[in-house]
């Protein structure tokens, strides 16, 4: 019987090597602390072909889920952001890629390492351990990992701290100890701090209280917003009001001779509740046969098969989504590009036998098993420009 929501007569299939790959290397996340901290010649550094101007003292200040086209959709209510555009990538006035998939634990340990994915191995929201056959969340960490085995390299700051530059995160205290900021965002000095006025005050401090300097601080509110009420809501434009003024905040409080980076870790989309726009996996018989383990998340989802299944749980979940989603198998994801030049071989069982990909404005979601993302309105993860386009936004001083 032929899946309610695919008519293969009427929809070519996707050709997964035509999505748009990741510009690891000359334009992605992993790219933009050694681009920006280059001039300092640190021993280690990951190389990259960004080039950014060279600065005494660099800040980065990543908000999570600010896209660069919902930057576009609000030049009144991000007017100062607004202004920025010319800025970005170099003065070039074009966005960044985030990597792929476009999620926060994939992004800042790309930020934190100078990586692409297939490199620091955290491939998804949710990966399978090969180790031990189980899901972990990414995110939350959750089964525990120990966190060096999981993701072995020298973080970006610690690299930056070892050389002798004074180096910092400013961030919510609720961070300080978590696993993944042991992995990606740690080395010099953790600064907790509550709201994010406290924060750009503080990094503004730190930036000056030393004559070269590497300052991260990061502003969450703006993503958590746009899971709970979508990022066409009232709720979410207030956020981005305030993210406008934070940024403003902190480039007037710049010392002389440093360099202000405004980045994200992904975008965001508003996918409606309706059959259509949200499959259910946990209660479609198709998509579900031969799958041992879902992960990934709705819209970038790695789907693990049973030994010896992989081959058909692929031609099926082409036959039934192909037409909306890129799926790919495991090599075929690999060989597109999409997690980077040659992925660690201790990574590649992380990623899924099938990885598939949405394009269209859907999502495969599960609504038993999990619940909470399931209910989220704005979703990201995917390789579609509004959640993989990313500002990389300057400010000098």
């Amino acid at each position: 019987m032929a899946h309610p929501f695919h008519d293969a007569e009427d929809a070519a299939l996707l050709d997964p090597a035509s999505a748009p790959a990741p510009q690891y290397g000359t334009g992605a996340l992993c790219d933009v602390i050694p681009a920006a901290v280059a001039g300092f010649a640190v021993p280690g550094m990951p190389a990259t072909g960004l080039t950014l101007a060279p600065a005494d003292r660099v800040c980065v200040f990543l908000v999570d889920g600010l896209g660069w086209e919902l930057i576009l959709r609000h030049p009144d209510g991000a007017p100062y952001l607004t202004s920025l555009l010319a800025t970005s990538c170099g003065g070039t006035g074009r966005p960044i890629t985030a990597g792929f998939p476009a999620t926060t634990a994939t992004s800042l340990a790309s930020v934190g390492t100078g990586l692409p994915p297939g490199r620091h191995g955290l491939p998804g929201y949710t990966a399978l351990n090969p180790e031990t056959g189980q899901l972990m969340n990414q995110l939350r960490w959750q089964p525990w990992t120990p966190p060096a085995v999981w993701q072995p390299h020298p973080t970006v700051f610690a690299l930056a701290d070892a050389a002798g530059i004074a180096t910092s995160q400013v961030s919510s205290p609720t961070f300080e100890t978590t696993p993944l900021t042991k992995i990606a965002l740690s080395g010099g000095t953790f600064l907790g701090r509550l709201t994010g006025e406290e924060r750009v005050d503080l990094a503004a401090e730190q930036l000056a209280a030393a004559d070269r300097a590497l300052v991260y601080t990061y502003y969450s509110e703006l993503d958590g917003m746009g899971h709970r009420h979508g990022v066409d809501s009232d709720a979410w434009r207030g956020q981005l009001m305030m993210v406008d003024r934070l940024v403003q905040r902190l480039a007037e409080q710049l010392p002389p001779r440093s360099a202000l980076y405004v980045t994200a870790d992904h975008g965001m989309i508003d996918i409606p509740f309706d059959e259509e726009s949200r499959i259910d996996f946990d209660e479609d018989w198709e998509l579900s046969a031969g799958v041992a383990v879902l992960g990934g998340e709705g819209r970038a989802r790695h789907v693990y098969a049973v030994p010896g299944a992989a081959t058909d749980v692929l031609a099926v979940w082409r036959e039934v989504l192909g037409d909306r989603m890129w799926v790919a198998g495991r090599e075929q994801a690999v060989a597109a590009g999409w997690f980077g030049p040659e992925p660690e071989e201790r990574v590649l069982g992380r990623i899924g036998d099938v990885v598939a990909v949405a394009r269209d404005d859907m999502a495969v979601v599960a609504n038993r098993s999990e619940p909470g993302e399931s209910r989220m309105v704005g979703l990201h993860g995917s390789l579609a420009p509004v959640e993989q386009l990313v500002p990389l936004l300057e400010v000098r001083c």
